[in-house]
């Protein structure tokens, strides 16, 4: 297992290879990342009603403190849980709430919530600050004392509100979020003046430490190591072996209060030797990395062939220049670099710097390209526009062209397909390499990258023996290696009458199927709307209506929703649709989408109510509510928000990036 110091050195990315902010030593390749960070991460259902069901409220976590202290990784009472007690698979997560890959792993674990349920799986919190997030231990002391006071549900919505806002960790923040999640705020001032919360803090730390987790996030399915932000998939392959695993003992009379402390200790004794250390890097599976249009530095004839993907912002990918520049010093023109452009989220200022550096290319090729990039690492963090424009004018380039670069976005489309590729590769942080399409992830030491090289130069030298010229060699290797995974595909019907917005005529269309009584279908609108500014009349975007046993009041609202259409036309539905998800229950106003509300927004938009009236009474739009409920799950749609964009699945609250993706594949295979 990485330690602290190690990781710190590995790099920038949420699936946690070798970086203590990434979490665990994980080998990425096994991940197969299709991100993202997957359903909303795929990533998301309708989980507020399964909070309420499922351990939310004080009362629920106090009445009858229990604990399972006889497991290798304790849990009880005292811990914030989401699911019901007797869930036959328990996962214990370690995490910090400044981390950003905690951040980024917290929609695929919604994701898990939404797919099994608080009756297969619930969920234990646990505290693990790393000493190099000065804001995570407070706001661990926060988040246990809005728990403290108030049980699960504040819990679980100051933990929802603090990774949403982690630039704002800070003694304001927590108090305003604590109130909002119910908490008395004198209490709650006395106890984070006392640190009355920081035993149970620490508690949890030592524990991490115990079952040896040295970063974030970290999590145990039944005591079976996760490390890292992974994919849903691979959530999916541990938790299906230990349900599966579960229900065989539950059956044969192990009784339900006694799978999780049976099942960690026997995960424990059937642990792999070393299973502390983590999942290994996996450096032998050779990946298909293309060149293409990249900067390059390095001859053509070159007998290696590493290709980076990186980011101007990332303080790893800078640490990794002295280490690159060994590299050519020792092997001269023996290896070629090769640049892909992986701006990440939580940097902003990556993506202005990537203009500069691709517009000194334009301005002066590839020798422009490298004397910018060195002037850019030399420059971080100080990255803001009139650092950027500093750089480019000692570089010598246009200082309007530069300008115009960074406001127009220019080079977008290049860095977009860097970032696709990066996806298709699960290169999900920086910096990231390949060498002859072998992985090695992070900050790594010279010697990691000399031992790999000295292999790659035996090898191609091998080929060149055997009649390949030197510019054929990259080819070569990577000729039989792995390629892109091919996104989900599901295939339905097409409704005669639904509503829909954008060209009715678009050779690409989006359906979505949603619940207006989700949170992550309301979360998913940020994408939603992204996608409707940027590719407008591009796109047919078509609703189909999926209400989700657990949410009482979609049903209703979907009809409401449908009644608006039929009187109105889209127009009116869109509107409806905004108020609805505007006006979504939650602790503080649970009526939202009771009746009485949905006739108030009829009232808002003018509609007749009186056939209004009559459609609810009567439930007239059931039916074809229940029709398309049916479409989805026929093609397998279970949760929601769930999109299929001609013909390509994407599951969940997915980032923009990931809709992008999907729709200009789809309108390149349309033309």
């Amino acid at each position: 297992m990485a330690k602290d110091k190690q990781s710190s050195d590995a790099g920038d990315r949420p699936v946690g290879e070798g970086s203590a902010e990434g979490g665990i030593n994980v080998g990425v390749a096994v991940v197969g990342f299709i991100l993202c960070f997957l359903a909303g991460a795929g990533l998301m259902w309708g989980i507020d009603a399964q909070r309420m069901k499922a351990g939310g409220g004080a009362a629920a976590d106090t009445a009858g403190g229990w604990s399972d202290d006889d497991s290798p990784i304790p849990v009880s009472s005292k811990d914030p849980m989401w699911g019901n007690k007797n869930a036959p698979v328990t996962i214990v997560q370690f995490s910090d709430f400044q981390c950003p890959f905690c951040s980024k792993v917290e929609p695929t674990i919604d994701q898990v919530k939404t797919t099994y349920g608080p009756d297969k799986v619930r969920l234990f919190w646990k505290n693990k600050p790393l000493p190099m997030h000065p804001n995570a231990k407070p706001a661990a002391e926060a988040a246990v004392g809005v728990f403290a006071l108030k049980g699960n549900e504040a819990f679980w919505k100051f933990h929802d509100t603090a990774f949403k806002n982690q630039s704002s960790l800070n003694p304001g923040s927590y108090e305003q979020w604590a109130q909002a999640a119910g908490v008395d705020l004198t209490k709650f001032k006395a106890g984070i003046a006392a640190h009355t919360w920081a035993s149970k803090v620490e508690k949890d730390d030592q524990l991490s430490s115990q079952v040896g987790v040295s970063g974030t996030p970290a999590a145990f399915v039944n005591g079976v190591l996760l490390s890292g932000a992974q994919p849903f998939d691979k959530w999916k392959s541990v938790i299906d072996q230990e349900l599966q695993k579960a229900q065989a003992k539950i059956a044969s009379g192990t009784p339900k209060e006694r799978i999780y402390d049976v099942m960690t200790k026997e995960n424990k004794s059937n642990a792999p030797a070393k299973a502390d250390e983590g999942e290994k890097e996996d450096t032998t599976t050779v990946f298909r990395v293309p060149v293409g249009q990249s900067p390059v530095l390095g001859s053509s004839n070159a007998l290696v062939t590493i290709v980076e993907f990186s980011d101007f912002q990332c303080p790893y990918c800078s640490r990794v220049e002295p280490t690159l520049k060994h590299v050519r010093e020792k092997y001269g023109d023996k290896v070629r670099l090769v640049w892909k452009n992986e701006p990440l989220p939580f940097h902003p200022r990556a993506e202005p710097a990537a203009e500069v550096a691709l517009e000194a290319r334009a301005e002066k090729g590839d020798k422009g390209f490298w004397d910018v990039h060195d002037k850019l690492f030399a420059s971080q963090p100080k990255l803001d526009d009139p650092d950027l424009e500093k750089v480019a004018q000692d570089a010598g380039l246009s200082l309007d062209k530069v300008r115009d670069a960074m406001k127009t976005h220019k080079y977008k489309a290049v860095i977009d397909g860097d970032a696709d590729l990066a996806d298709d590769l699960q290169a999900s942080g920086t910096p990231h390499f390949f060498v002859d399409g072998r992985r090695l992830v992070g900050a790594q030491p010279p010697e990691k990258f000399d031992q790999m090289i000295d292999e790659e130069i035996t090898k191609a030298q091998g080929l060149i023996s055997s009649g390949k010229r030197p510019e054929q060699v990259y080819d070569a290797m990577i000729a039989n290696g792995k390629g892109a995974p091919e996104p989900e595909k599901k295939t339905v019907p097409m409704a005669a009458n639904a509503p829909a917005r954008g060209n009715p005529n678009a050779k690409v269309t989006v359906v979505e199927f949603s619940d207006f009584q989700c949170p992550f279908c309301k979360r998913a609108e940020d994408s939603v709307n992204q996608v409707m500014q940027n590719y407008g009349d591009k796109i047919k975007f078509v609703w189909r209506n999926l209400p989700l046993p657990m949410h009482p009041d979609a049903p209703l609202a979907a009809q409401a929703a449908m009644e608006a259409y039929k009187q109105k036309g889209p127009d009116a539905f869109w509107k409806m649709h905004d108020l609805l998800y505007a006006n979504q229950p939650s602790k503080d106003k649970q009526d939202g989408l009771k009746r009485e509300a949905l006739d108030s927004y009829a009232q808002q938009l003018g509609l007749d109510m009186g056939k209004w009236k009559a459609a609810l009474d009567s439930q007239s739009h059931k039916a074809e509510v229940d029709a398309d409920a049916k479409v989805g799950n026929d093609a397998g749609i279970n949760g929601t928000p769930a999109f299929i964009i001609n013909g390509y699945f994407l599951n969940g609250a997915q980032p923009y990036a990931k809709f992008r993706k999907l729709i200009e594949r789809a309108l390149a295979e349309a033309r």
